[in-house]
């Protein structure tokens, strides 16, 4: 007979295990996996600074970053309010794949996976990088740091804006969409995270509409061309409807992003168009906020390796592309020598002048004056609280009453020329005002060896329309820099000269 007593399992051991399981190990596993789906903040990178220029973040993915797979279907879902085909129309640059066929984004495109979802948003490359053709029926060289000569801005802002006001910016059309393109959503993706990532988007995209909705009253800008210091003010709530009308209508060409670092030493130049800053990281820091940064997003370390890229970059020189006479170019040199290199410097890697970097009068150099007009006292005082509590807030920025003379480096691919692509070619700066063209078109990149600057008598290329510049519009007038001072009164055979010269820059 056996004597050992009988072991009873408790139930209570049973369901304090059960309890645990469910109260607590479940819940923390699902946290886990939440954290690893939706946690993280990780930018693609690359090694290349070329590579880091052109697809690498400065942050704004963080606030403005579209779902990679809505930026992609976008353009087939709202192609009505496109110039053409795709982000091409709007003058964007797409490098190729292997195939032939084009990346999946364009340059000046940034990707980073942030709560759970991978974003692209715009980079520096989206403003400072275009292309060169040497004939319209051969291939487009890509040229980095270059101004943006056929993006259209306005388009692209305008493109969004519209899309969103769309029905279709929807589930309904947007998921169909990305399927088509092989958009690999798994469920959680399909029925939950995409759904309500379109729904943000398109109320976000709605809001910064309202607040960007003068940018609907201006006249186009056209490709090439930014109203910089207006969308600024839309930062500090200006409010925009009540304005003085003469802040509008103020295009500027984007500017060239090489040779920095003689921007910078050994002294500080006046920079901006109208030299409103003096200092090149403040500058950088200005211009990223046209990315989608904000004070808390901005992500230092990689606008410091575009920094740092920029400093030294040089642009390619002409005669990669084409000839220059070499006896013709050495008879322009004393011409310009002693027309010009007082302000813009001695040649194009040498910056040296009197008043190189350093601010003209509006009365003295007589250019249109919108530009200068839309930066004001009041915007650089709202400036200066930029940053407050980090060591870099913004002390630089000043009001100024004139434009600056910029160093003429890669001269020949920063066309149409003066502060706002006015004026098409070299060979018409160096005429008087009422001889220089009246309108022309913007956005070509085939190139014009001769009088240096881009083809501007073509309506249309690549599949779509090129812009028409009126310069009789406010913001376009392309009088100034002209005179016995400016060299518009030289001699047809001098003027020649001057511009095979100004080819070796």
């Amino acid at each position: 007979m056996n004597d050992q007593p009988e072991i009873v399992n408790s139930p209570w051991k049973r369901r304090f295990v059960i309890l645990f399981i469910v109260a607590v190990l479940l819940p923390a596993l699902l946290l886990i996996w939440l954290a690893q789906r939706f946690g993280g903040d990780v930018p693609v990178d690359y090694d290349s600074p070329t590579e880091h220029f052109k697809y690498g973040s400065t942050g704004g993915e963080h606030e403005m970053g579209f779902p990679y797979w809505i930026w992609r279907a976008l353009p087939q879902v709202c192609p009505q309010y496109l110039p053409g085909k795709g982000y091409q129309s709007l003058g964007m640059v797409f490098e190729k794949n292997a195939d032939g066929t084009d990346r999946d984004v364009p340059v000046g495109t940034s990707r980073r996976r942030y709560q759970g979802i991978d974003r692209v948003f715009v980079n520096c490359a989206v403003c400072h990088t275009s292309t060169v053709r040497t004939a319209a029926d051969q291939p487009p060289t890509i040229v980095l740091g270059m101004p943006a000569a056929t993006f259209n801005m306005k388009g692209f802002e305008e493109f969004f804006f519209r899309c969103a006001a769309d029905p279709k910016f929807s589930k309904e059309f947007i998921l169909p969409e990305i399927e088509r393109q092989g958009g690999q959503l798994d469920l959680l993706d399909r029925y939950l995270v995409y759904p309500i990532a379109i729904a943000i988007m398109r109320d976000r995209v709605l809001a910064l509409a309202g607040r960007f909705d003068w940018v609907f009253d201006q006249r186009a800008w056209g490709p090439g061309r930014v109203d910089t210091f207006n969308s600024a003010k839309v930062i500090f709530n200006f409010p925009m409807k009540h304005l003085d009308p003469a802040e509008f209508d103020a295009p500027a060409d984007f500017p060239s992003l090489w040779r920095q670092r003689q921007r910078k030493e050994p002294h500080e130049m006046q920079l901006h168009w109208d030299g409103n800053n003096t200092t090149v990281e403040e500058r950088n820091k200005s211009a990223a906020f046209g990315t989608g940064t904000t004070p808390p997003t901005i992500d230092l370390a990689r606008i410091r390796r575009v920094e740092d890229w920029i400093m030294d970059v040089t642009p390619p020189p002409f005669s990669q592309f084409f000839p220059v006479d070499p006896a013709l170019a050495a008879s322009g040199a004393p011409i310009y020598k002693a027309y010009c290199a007082g302000c813009h410097g001695a040649s194009g890697s040498d910056f040296s002048g009197e008043y190189v970097g350093q601010v003209t009068p509006l009365a003295e150099i007589g250019t249109d004056r919108r530009r200068l007009d839309s930066y004001t006292y009041t915007l650089a005082v709202n400036q200066a609280t930029l940053y407050a509590g980090y060591p870099w807030r913004f002390t630089h920025f000043r009001k100024t009453f004139g434009y600056a003379n910029m160093p003429l480096d890669g001269l020949w691919l920063r066309a149409p020329y003066l502060h706002n692509g006015s004026v098409p070619s070299l060979r018409d700066l160096l005429e008087p005002a009422a001889a220089r063209p009246k309108t022309f078109y913007r956005g070509n990149d085939v190139y014009d060896p001769v009088k240096v600057g881009f083809v501007s008598d073509q309506l249309e290329g690549n599949g779509h329309p090129f812009f028409l510049l009126d310069t009789a519009l406010p913001g376009n007038g392309n009088g100034g820099h002209e005179g016995q001072a400016y060299g518009t009164e030289l001699s047809a055979t001098e003027k020649t000269a001057l511009v095979e010269f100004l080819k070796t820059f």
